[in-house]
């Protein structure tokens, strides 16, 4: 089976992407638009990407891309704890330090850190945390460092010269596993969180009391929603969708009447999915 992920090597995502599903192929894409574009295409069988962090919010590419390819659907939820450190190539010396490289959520949940300690030092914006790491081992010349994971300075042999610089000690992602089939995916190896559903919602138009209807058809069936959040139409000001989250087991009466109450006030609904959520090692 080949599964699709946010790359290059030594990713968080590759790292989620191999505790998933560890005796597949793996092929690195350079964007979340490729991965979901490998799926629809069906050049890979599923594709994992991020979602989320703790810290920094949604990955608003990945909401968009739900929305803009139908087609594809939500297999299960990850969590993974995110930890950052500060490399440098082994024969340079961290006192010397002239630019600092990562991807830019990297740089941000990494701020006051970076700032008490690399206070005058530029910070400079990557494509991801181990591309950084590949160039500062590509470039020995340079006085340079990258933030990154230890699964990036282990591969790039890179010098790890502050760990744990993240800001916050509960600064986890979640990623998500989609492909084209409503499949459940299932490890006995993981642990299991919880479990939901997905839901994309985009109301027929904008007038009082919409949104509140639409919440009204979740509440007086008293379906929990873990998360709601809106993204643009990119048609025009004030238009939206939502991403919804209903926690818990799915029950084919009560979700199936909750969709159709939703169609019945000309409400579009894409469900994504009914998935486990799992829990991922660092």
């Amino acid at each position: 089976m080949k599964i699709a992920f946010l790359g290059p090597h030594a990713s968080f995502t590759q790292l989620a992407t191999t505790q998933l599903f560890p005796n597949e192929d793996l092929l690195p894409q350079a964007n979340i638009l490729d991965c979901f574009e490998a799926v629809e295409k069906g050049e890979v069988d599923k594709a994992v990407v991020p979602l989320e962090n703790s810290i920094e919010g949604t990955v608003s590419m990945t909401l968009d891309y739900l929305y803009k390819t139908p087609s594809i659907k939500i297999e299960a939820e990850a969590v993974m704890p995110i930890a950052h450190h500060l490399m440098i190539h082994p024969s340079n010396r961290i006192e010397e330090l002239e630019k600092i490289y990562s991807h830019p959520q990297a740089l941000a949940q990494s701020f006051h850190s970076l700032d008490t300690h690399y206070k005058n030092i530029q910070r400079q914006d990557f494509s991801s945390t181990a591309a950084a790491a590949k160039y500062v081992s590509e470039n020995p010349d340079q006085k340079i460092a990258a933030v990154a994971n230890q699964f990036a300075a282990n591969l790039y042999g890179l010098k790890i010269t502050n760990r744990n610089i993240q800001d916050f000690e509960q600064n986890h992602t979640r990623f998500i596993v989609i492909s084209k089939e409503h499949n459940l995916y299932t490890n006995e190896n993981l642990e299991v969180l919880g479990e939901k559903s997905g839901l994309l919602i985009t109301l027929p138009e904008d007038h009082a009391g919409g949104l509140h209807q639409v919440l009204s058809v979740f509440a007086w069936r008293k379906m929990n929603l873990s998360k709601i959040e809106s993204r643009t139409l990119k048609t025009g000001l004030g238009n939206y969708f939502f991403y919804i989250n209903v926690a818990g087991e799915w029950h084919p009466i009560l979700h199936e009447n909750a969709i159709q109450e939703l169609e019945s006030i000309h409400a579009s609904v894409d469900f994504l999915g009914n998935y486990k959520e799992f829990l991922l090692e660092s």
